[in-house]
């Protein structure tokens, strides 16, 4: 059975990352762009981050820019945009697809998975958010617009982290 764990990807630094560095941790895995309608959610999803790290979680960014073109930056622009106008020191990843023929290998795992409140299949938007449990498990799916720090979204994330 495939866990978040079992995936490697480029850093936005470029250095190789292991996933399984997350192990044991709870995760908000979010596919972000910086000229989307959506990226004042950087806010939320920094504040989720703070809020909840010293329990054992984590935000995951994962730019992409097959939405409308709105991650067109470089992952330099992108990692200055991202802490000069949201503080943003949560990790951040090179770009990938998340869609299509493309699509990451980690995206194709996460969007395969049977989710609630949203269920399987191709992510709709910039923002859309996984929550993997500490097991490495996807244990929920939310559509772009649910804003990061809304009420079900911190209800499985405290009931994650027990």
């Amino acid at each position: 059975m495939t866990k978040l764990y079992d995936f490697t990807l480029p850093s936005i630094d470029g250095e190789d990352c292991s996933l399984a560095d997350f192990k044991g941790q709870v995760c908000l895995l979010v596919n972000v762009a910086s000229k989307c309608g959506l990226t004042p959610q950087y806010d939320g999803l920094q504040r989720l981050h703070d809020r909840f790290r010293d329990r054992g979680f984590a935000v995951i960014g994962f730019p992409c820019n097959q939405f409308g073109g709105q991650e067109p930056a470089s992952e330099q622009e992108i990692q200055e945009f991202c802490r000069h106008n949201f503080g943003v020191n949560f990790p951040l990843f090179s770009k990938l697809e998340v869609n299509g023929d493309a699509r990451s290998p980690l995206y194709t795992w996460l969007t395969s998975e049977d989710t609630q409140p949203d269920g399987p299949g191709d992510i709709a938007w910039n923002f859309a958010k996984f929550v993997v449990d500490r097991s490495g498990s996807v244990s929920a799916r939310f559509q772009p617009q649910v804003e990061p720090e809304s009420l079900e979204i911190r209800e499985i994330i405290e009931k994650a982290l027990g």
